[in-house]
């Protein structure tokens, strides 16, 4: 376990926080796409700039990358030796929007770019549930091509599951 791509069905799944822990755990680098997609005041990178953050990322010899951003997977996909997927109920993830919504009232999360304070819209809120389903049938889609391609996944949707995953690296243990 190299480079790790860490995915998940939805915003507020905990790609971002199981990611730090992991990256703690392993002494391995963690990038949040985010902090590379979104600029001060929520401007989005130019394509090619967000393009080319990743393929500089990719060249090194371990890192963990999280986030979907599905648009560019292909940078990250091929590089990958391991990939963890996050699935977890709809409703904690709604849950986990709002309650970070309210947690980082007027703040920066420390996997976004500083001048992006945390927020959320109906719109954000309407795209989860209405997308949900359909990013959960893709998202096995692509981890049994992962798993065709040799690659280790590592699919946890339970708190439990997730817990018990990074204890395994707790105390220098782990793959």
């Amino acid at each position: 376990m190299n480079r790790v791509m860490v995915i998940g069905v939805s915003p507020g799944v905990g790609k971002s926080t199981f990611a730090r822990m992991l990256g703690e755990l392993t002494g391995m680098e963690v990038t949040h796409l985010d902090r590379h997609y979104w600029k001060p005041g929520w401007v989005e990178a130019p394509a090619e700039e967000f393009s080319a953050a990743q393929h500089e990322i990719v060249k090194r010899d371990r890192w963990i990358i999280e986030g979907n951003y599905t648009s560019t997977i292909d940078i990250r996909e091929p590089h990958a030796d391991t990939v963890i997927y996050l699935e977890l109920p709809m409703r904690i993830c709604l849950y986990r929007v709002v309650k970070r919504r309210i947690q980082y009232r007027g703040k920066t999360r420390e996997d976004l770019t500083p001048g992006c304070p945390e927020k959320i819209d109906w719109a954000f809120l309407k795209f989860i549930v209405t997308t949900y389903s359909r990013r959960k049938k893709n998202m096995l889609k692509r981890l049994q091509r992962y798993a065709n391609e040799g690659k280790t996944v590592h699919y946890l949707n339970s708190a439990a599951q997730i817990e018990g995953f990074l204890s395994t690296f707790k105390g220098g243990k782990g793959e």
